[in-house]
């Protein structure tokens, strides 16, 4: 009697099997094979039906129209994908810090130019031969400041008093020309520069402005170009294992679960690029106090360091100088006799010359209305107020980074039901995690080894860090160093080496604190030798 029932329900199950037999191998792979085509992929071995999917290791076991084969390469493309997002987002700011470098070196050169032209052109009409055939001392002093600007081993001080120096000298004989003087004795002029103030206030006045505003646009186009080079490289991530699976399951594995068109929610998004640029967001910081000292230095630029105010005029104040020794000659040769000794009279036929004779114009006095813009196409005012708008932009880049990307319309949907949650269509439901490598260790998507920081990126957070401290040193008019790119640019590109000046700063730094390490070692051993040997000869005499 209990036969007929289990025929029955076997009879059912039977037809149920078949029926979802039927259904299973009903469902086409057509639309994934033509979304993979469209995407450039290779559908030669994809199925047309869906298959099993226990030979999958990132996309769900179940149905799938991917192989082993296509898991692999959607892996490789997802990387690809990724790094093509980051590139693309982080492209406003490497343009920024690419251009505005551009546009204030290319000023900055040029203003030195123009103020050495003005200068030239000025002497030559004013001065004449006496210029020309003195012109050497002022091209090697636009030539140091050139240097100096650029990243060369220049003292500015030093660079400025020697040319004051040299200015002395050569001026000192012109107006003496009636004696002939030895080298020791244009020497001992020299040494009576800072005494006598033969050009008066201008020298001290000239070095004070000149090295504080050199110092910090220095600061400011290094800064530029730090802010550069970090951008850059930091926006070429390395991509964990991690990081790869939770893109492939992102980006590409609704694919293989036959839903090609569904993009992935924004918040699972934002876990995944929370995890995968965890190191970047730990920039951040850093990078804030970075863009914070720029924007320091970039008021003083606007201010009391202005290079323009500096340099334009700098022709009518070395002419001032000139002017007020020339009115003072008489006392400063006098002085001169009698600290340096009378000097021999020249032979016969050369007799002194009035002062008006060598110096017979005025120089033509200075306008403010005449300051000029250069090709850059504006004054370092509004070039400064333009960069400081964009470095303001640019503060919290780096932890905002994966919100950024999340935010694009082609990466994810906004409609919170019908995206791509990590294994369906419908809602995502776990919570996204703050920030930084250390908030990784709960990432529900991303696997990230919070104990091992990215070493490069820590390198990228040193380089900004020791610029930062320069630009705080050139806020406060306080001359910092650099290395002399010259010298080292020819090793740079030759061994690679990408990441020179945090390595530089650090080498020296290590140096130094070895050389001073190493002397008191000295120091303390020589000192014991020292008391051993005065006891042992006290010990013998006894």
């Amino acid at each position: 009697m209990l036969k007929t029932p289990v025929v029955v329900f076997t009879s059912l199950s039977l037809l149920l099997s078949l029926s979802c037999a039927g259904d299973v191998k009903s469902r086409s792979c057509s639309d994934v094979r033509q979304a993979f085509t469209t995407k450039g992929f290779s559908v030669h071995n994809l199925p047309h039906q869906e298959i099993s999917g226990q030979h999958l290791r990132v996309c769900s076991q179940g149905y799938t129209c991917c192989t082993s084969d296509m898991e692999d390469r959607i892996g490789q493309q997802s990387k690809l994908d990724f790094e093509k997002l980051v590139d693309e987002t982080s492209l406003t700011i490497r343009t920024i810090f690419t251009s505005r470098h551009k546009k204030f070196d290319e000023f900055f050169l040029e203003l030195l130019d123009n103020s050495e032209k003005s200068l030239n052109d000025m002497f030559v009409r004013t001065y004449g031969k006496l210029y020309t055939h003195n012109s050497e001392m002022f091209e090697d002093l636009f030539s140091e400041l050139k240097r100096y600007y650029t990243g060369g081993n220049v003292n500015l001080e030093e660079v400025l008093n020697d040319f004051w120096s040299r200015l002395l000298e050569r001026m000192f004989q012109l107006l003496n020309s009636q004696y002939t003087f030895t080298d020791d004795y244009l020497e001992c002029i020299s040494k009576y520069t800072d005494q006598l103030k033969p050009f008066g206030d201008v020298p001290r006045k000239l070095k004070a402005q000149v090295t504080k505003a050199f110092i910090a646009a220095r600061s400011f186009v290094q800064g530029l170009m730090v802010g550069r080079e970090v951008a850059n490289r930091v926006a070429k991530v390395n991509i964990s294992p991690g990081c790869s699976k939770a893109l492939t399951k992102m980006l590409y594995c609704p694919y293989c679960g036959e839903m090609p068109g569904l993009k992935p929610c924004a918040n699972y998004c934002q876990n995944v690029m929370r995890g995968c640029l965890a190191n970047q967001a730990d920039l951040d910081p850093e990078w804030n106090l970075f863009i914070d000292a720029m924007l320091l230095v970039a008021d003083r630029l606007e201010g009391p360091f202005n290079i323009e105010a500096v340099m334009e005029p700098i022709d009518v104040k070395i002419s001032e100088a000139i002017m007020t020794m020339q009115d003072n000659s008489m006392q400063v040769s006098s002085k001169v006799f009698q600290g340096c000794g009378h000097p021999k009279a020249a032979g016969v036929g050369r007799s002194a010359r009035g002062i008006s004779d060598v110096f017979n114009s005025r120089f033509r006095p200075y306008s403010p209305e005449e300051r000029p813009t250069t090709a850059a196409g504006t004054s370092l005012d509004r070039l400064v107020i333009d960069i400081k708008e964009k470095l303001k932009e640019s503060k919290k880049f780096w932890s905002s980074l994966p919100d950024s990307i999340c935010a694009e319309d082609e990466v994810t949907d906004p409609d919170e039901e019908q995206c791509w949650n990590s294994h369906t269509k419908g809602r995502y439901f776990p919570e996204v995690v703050k920030d930084g490598l250390t908030n990784q260790l709960n990432n529900p998507e991303v696997e990230v080894d919070i104990t091992r920081p990215d070493t490069f990126i820590r390198q990228q957070i040193m380089t900004l860090r020791v610029m930062t401290n320069k630009l705080r040193n050139a806020y406060n008019g306080k001359d910092v160093y650099f290395q002399d790119s010259s010298e080292l640019h020819y090793y740079l590109q030759k061994y690679k080496i990408y990441n020179f000046p945090v390595m530089f700063d650090f080498v020296s730094w290590r140096i130094r604190s070895l050389y001073r390490s190493l002397c008191l070692v000295f120091s303390a051993i020589l000192k014991y030798t020292n008391n051993s040997k005065v006891k042992k000869s006290a010990s013998s005499s006894l």
